[in-house]
């Protein structure tokens, strides 16, 4: 069906005697009245300099407008933050990550709304500004499109791959003796050789392929690299695809959908995604109306194979993934095992029809055929138990305990438990608890992978586990449960933990329990004295205040 009004919310704008200023002050920074005649197409995007992810978007921005300009629409580029969990790992700006998701997906609804966009492309890179960007979509309800902005290029040290991951596993190996500073120095100044997002399935892949399954990007975009040449060509590609969704009156809401998003679970647990999905995907869902809980993610990767053998739990990086072939061949594989529904993508066709297209690489290894698994089930396991009620996360691909139980090392905030895990204060069968980092303690929900790959560095990484009300990167791997809820901030019983009770993981039976009666915790839950805010004006403190637990995806509603 063809959309004969694709200038309904622009022509509002625009059009008539009394719009005459608005034009006049379009006219000042070179629109014509011909480009002003056309549909009006927002494109987002988070460029800025403070970081690599997003480093090539405002040059990607402008090959997805000579494509909204060639299928006859008129483009507007818009600018907004982001915020680098990689270099504000392990401090306090790194409280300012998930709150950014937030202030992204606000400040495109509040421009694609007040000047009255007809259409909208969103570029993403970093790992809060996809779902921002899909979130933002879902709550202006137009024709519109999320496009990755990329992954970085792996690095080359000492004659093999390295990513991100390895440096920040290198600061414990230092800090234990294992490594030189000299070879810290030097596999520092590798590992990042150009600009674009994490390179493995961390986080912002995670996303960005999640996002081709639910149908808002367009199928094998994704895992193009950032500074790879064909690059152009997909992000022109999406400026022609959005203008063909605005024809065809559908809306980005249109696609969200239950279907769609247990299609994202999927791929997530498949290929050993990010912890970070869940949250994600619920935060999407509350956006478009859609019911989905944390119990859905545990059931849809009970019954998903791990076949992606990617970083940080397998062996190849994101660009490898794309030398395979890319996400059509995830998508082939998960078809053919009638794991996936068949939605609608942005492109109008079918999902089944975009991974048709696709063309795997003879003899590549990097996603495995379903009876080649690495793993009979997917790569996220949620855990409840007297410890998380309301729900935890665990990531799995690349960890064989099933079961620990340990002495609790218990910690007020990160910066903590970092100290300890550097002065070798964490040894062998502990649990590691990390409190007040979540989304109303922290406020903001720290990622730790600074903790998390310092104990690995020190070969402690599958001899402990850790549990926290915070967060951890794509990165993280080991027996570590993020997302404890409810947080310690809002009266849950990980605030009850104290030094030395023995805490039991469970994976089998998806329990994360304390090991003290149900009395007793409660008795500790009562005069436990609240903790002052850390924070009391400002964006930090307004999030405080309006934000879900994580179980309901951290959202601002």
């Amino acid at each position: 069906m063809i959309n004969d009004n694709t200038r309904a919310h622009s022509s509002v704008l625009v059009d008539g005697p009394d719009r005459a200023p608005a034009r006049s002050y379009l006219y000042s920074i070179g629109f014509t009245p011909e480009d002003l005649a056309k549909p009006l197409v927002m494109v987002a995007h988070e460029w800025i300099g403070t970081m690599p992810c997003n480093f090539g978007q405002r040059d990607l921005a402008q090959r997805v407008m000579e494509g909204i300009r060639a299928a006859g629409g008129t483009p507007m580029e818009v600018n907004t933050i982001a915020i680098s969990d990689g270099i504000t790992m392990g401090t306090q700006g790194m409280k300012g990550s998930l709150i950014s998701r937030e202030v992204i997906a606000d400040s495109i609804e509040l421009v694609g709304m007040a000047h009255a966009f007809d259409a909208a492309v969103v570029l993403a890179g970093c790992d809060k500004t996809i779902p921002a960007a899909a979130m933002a979509l879902a709550r202006l309800n137009l024709p519109g499109l999320v496009l990755y902005s990329g992954s970085i290029d792996p690095g080359t040290w000492e004659g093999h791959d390295v990513t991100i991951q390895d440096v920040f596993e290198g600061v414990g190996q230092h800090s234990s003796g294992r490594m030189t500073l000299e070879r810290l120095h030097s596999l520092e100044a590798a590992a990042c050789p150009g600009a674009g997002a994490c390179g493995a399935q961390y986080t912002a892949n995670t996303m960005a392929t999640v996002m081709e399954f639910i149908g808002l990007s367009p199928m094998g975009s994704a895992t193009v690299g950032a500074t790879d040449p064909r690059k152009a060509e997909v992000g022109r590609m999406a400026g022609e695809t959005v203008m063909g969704m605005l024809r065809r009156g559908k809306s980005a809401r249109d696609l969200i959908t239950k279907e769609s998003l247990e299609n994202g679970i999927r791929c997530a647990a498949a290929t050993g995604g990010s912890t970070n999905v869940v949250l994600h995907l619920l935060a999407l869902a509350a956006e478009a109306d859609v019911e989905l809980n944390i119990d859905d993610f545990d059931r849809i990767s009970e019954d998903t194979p791990l076949i992606g053998d990617l970083r940080p739990g397998g062996r190849y990086v994101a660009l490898d993934w794309d030398r395979a072939g890319g996400t059509p061949v995830l998508a082939k594989r998960l078809l053919e095992a009638e794991l996936l529904n068949d939605v609608e993508t942005v492109t109008g066709n079918m999902l089944s029809e975009e991974a048709r297209d696709g063309r795997e690489t003879p003899g590549q290894q990097v996603i495995l055929p379903i009876d080649q698994a690495l793993k009979p089930t997917g790569g996220l396991v949620i855990l409840k138990g007297s410890l998380a009620p309301e729900g935890c996360v665990i990531k799995v691909a690349g960890e064989e305990r099933t079961f620990h139980s340990g002495p609790a090392r218990v910690f007020e905030c990160e910066e903590d438990a970092m100290q300890a895990a550097l002065h070798g204060h964490i040894h062998a069968n502990d649990v590691v608890v990390i409190r007040n980092e979540g989304p109303v303690g922290g406020p903001g929900m720290r990622e730790m992978l600074g903790v998390t790959a310092a104990l690995v560095g020190m070969g402690l990484g599958d001899q402990v586990a850790l549990m926290t009300d915070g967060r951890f990167s794509g990165a993280t791997h080991g027996l570590m449960a993020g997302h404890v809820a409810p947080e310690a901030a809002v009266g849950g019983p990980i605030g009850a933990v104290q030094e030395g009770d023995t805490i039991i993981f469970d994976l089998p039976n998806r329990r994360l329990d304390l090991d003290v009666p149900a009395a007793e915790i409660a008795r500790r839950l009562a005069a436990r004295i609240p903790r002052e805010p850390n924070f009391t004006r400002g964006v930090f403190a307004k999030y405080a205040k309006l934000v879900t637990g994580a179980e309901r995806g951290a959202v601002t509603h």
